[in-house]
C-alpha cells in the first residue's frame, strides 16, 4: 500500500536548483541596485512578537497574520511584512549609526491569504528604507531607486510607471468634511480599492461618509491637490532624467494604517497585474513602536518576488535578459570534465582541485560512463564547456557545448588559460 502524499502546502513554495536560480537572480539584482545607491543590508527575524504588528498595521493586516502561542505562553506570529521589525531595531539601534540610516533586507513574509496570481501565503521581499530624514528628497531617492531596480531587471520606458500620491493630502480632504478621525483608516481602505472594487459598491461605502463618488473623483483628478512634497520629488526626478516614470495620481493610499505622507506603487504600464512594489513616508510609526522612546522621520518601500517575476515572464526584454543570466550564473559548473581515457581519472582529479582551487567551478562524474553518456550529462549540467581528460595528456580537449566547437589546451598553465577562456564568447550558437 502505498504512502501518504505529501507537498507544499497551499500557497507555500518549493524551490528546486532551477527556481532557486531564478531567486537568486532576483536577489542579487535588488542587492546590486541597493548597494550602488548606498544602501546597507540588515537583517530581523522572521518571528516577531505579535503586538509589534497589531500597533500600528491596521487595515486587514491583523487578520492575515500566521499567529501562535510558543511552549512559553508567548503570542507570536510569523511576520507579515517587515516596515514594523525595521521599527523596532531601528528605535534600538539607531544611536549607533549616523543619519541618515540607508538601510535595506531581502527576507521572507507571511500572510494567511487567498493565493492568486502575483501573490501567496509566504513570499520574498526586497525592503529599502531611509530612516532619519524627512524631507522630500529622501522619497525622490527611494522612487529613483525603485525606478533603476525596474531597468536593472531589463524594463524601459513604457513598460512601468510610479504612480505617486499623498496621503496627507486625503486627511486633510477627510478632516475638511469632518469624517471622524476614528472613521478615517475605512475611509482610506474605500480610496485605496477604487480600482478594484465594483462602482455600485464603493458608491455605497462612501454613502456612509455622506460623500458622492463623483467628489472623490474630482479630487482625484485636480493636480492642485498636490502637496509641495510632490512637487519638490517631481523637480528632482527630472533632474535625474526619470520624470517620464512619474506619475502623480492620488487615487494611490497604501492599505497599511501608518503611512503619514507622500506613497507611491509601481505598476506595469499594461496594468496586467497587481503593483510590483509599492511604499511611502511613516513618520509616526517608529515613535509608535518605541512608545515615544525614538522619535524618527522614515521613508520606504517593498518589491516582492512573485510579481516581479510574473513581469519578467511576460516582458520579452526583461525575459531575455534573465534567461541569458540564468545560463551564465546559474549553471552548475562552468567546466565538466570528461574522462575519456579511464586509467586517467587520477589525473582528472587532479585537473579537478587545480582548477576548483582557482575559483572555476567544475565537476566530473563519479564512475566510469561512456563518452557519449559523459557529454550528454556535460550538457545537462549547463555548463559551457566539457574538457575532455584523454590518451593525449598533457594535451587537452576544449569542446564549446554551445557553438558544438572543439579547441586545443594543455595542462601547463590551465588554470590561467581556461580563466581568461570563461571570460571570452563562446561563439555562434547552433540551431
Amino acid at each position: 500500500m502505498a504512502g501518504p502524499k505529501f507537498k507544499a502546502l497551499p500557497g507555500f513554495r518549493d524551490f528546486t536548483p532551477q527556481e532557486c536560480a531564478v531567486r537568486n537572480y532576483l536577489f542579487e539584482t535588488w542587492r546590486s541596485v541597493a548597494r550602488t545607491y548606498g544602501f546597507v543590508e540588515y537583517e530581523t527575524p522572521i518571528v516577531e512578537d505579535t503586538s509589534l504588528y497589531l500597533k500600528k498595521s491596521g487595515g486587514e493586516l491583523s487578520g492575515q497574520l500566521f499567529r501562535f502561542e510558543d511552549q512559553g505562553g508567548r503570542d507570536i506570529c510569523l511576520r507579515p511584512e517587515v516596515t514594523a521589525s525595521l521599527a523596532r531595531i531601528a528605535a534600538q539601534h539607531q544611536r549607533d549609526f549616523p543619519k541618515p540610516l540607508k538601510w535595506f533586507e531581502i527576507g521572507q513574509c507571511f500572510r494567511y491569504e487567498k493565493p492568486q496570481k502575483g501573490r501567496g501565503r509566504e513570499f520574498h521581499q526586497f525592503n529599502v528604507d531611509i530612516l532619519g530624514e524627512a524631507g522630500p528628497a529622501a522619497d525622490a531617492e527611494l522612487i529613483a531607486l525603485s525606478i533603476d531596480t525596474m531597468r536593472a531587471f531589463g524594463f524601459g520606458e513604457g513598460d512601468f510607471v510610479v504612480r505617486v500620491s499623498d496621503r496627507q493630502a486625503w486627511l486633510d480632504f477627510a478632516s475638511e468634511r469632518d469624517i471622524d478621525e476614528e472613521r478615517i483608516p475605512d475611509f482610506l481602505q474605500i480610496i485605496d480599492k477604487l480600482e478594484r472594487e465594483k462602482p455600485e459598491v464603493t458608491a455605497e461605502k462612501l454613502a456612509s461618509f455622506g460623500l458622492k463618488t463623483e467628489e472623490v473623483t474630482e479630487f482625484i483628478k485636480n493636480p492642485e491637490n498636490a502637496s509641495f512634497a510632490y512637487e519638490a520629488i517631481q523637480e528632482d526626478l527630472e533632474s535625474r532624467g526619470m520624470a517620464p516614470y512619474l506619475e502623480l495620481d492620488l487615487s494611490i493610499v497604501r492599505g497599511l494604517a501608518y503611512y503619514t505622507g507622500i506613497v507611491f506603487e509601481v505598476f506595469d504600464s499594461r496594468k496586467s497585474m497587481r503593483a510590483v512594489a509599492g511604499g511611502g513616508r511613516y513618520d509616526t510609526l517608529i515613535g509608535t513602536i518605541s512608545d515615544g522612546g525614538c522619535d524618527m522621520p522614515a521613508t520606504g518601500f517593498a518589491m516582492g518576488d512573485y510579481v516581479i517575476r510574473n513581469l519578467i515572464e511576460e516582458t520579452t526584454d526583461a525575459l531575455m535578459q534573465m534567461e541569458v543570466w540564468l545560463q551564465r550564473s546559474g549553471a552548475a559548473c562552468d567546466v565538466f570534465l570528461v574522462i575519456a581515457d579511464e586509467t586517467k581519472r587520477s589525473d582528472a582529479l587532479a585537473i579537478l582541485s587545480e582548477l576548483r582551487e582557482a575559483g572555476i567551478a567544475c565537476d566530473l562524474p563519479f564512475g566510469q560512463a561512456k563518452l557519449g553518456k559523459q557529454l550528454k550529462r556535460a550538457e545537462q549540467s549547463g555548463a559551457r564547456f566539457a574538457l575532455v581528460v584523454g590518451s593525449e595528456l598533457p594535451e587537452l580537449q576544449l569542446k564549446v557545448l554551445a557553438s558544438r566547437t572543439e579547441e586545443t589546451c594543455h595542462v601547463l598553465g590551465l588554470a590561467d588559460w581556461l580563466t581568461d577562456r570563461l571570460q571570452q564568447p563562446d561563439g555562434p550558437l547552433l540551431a
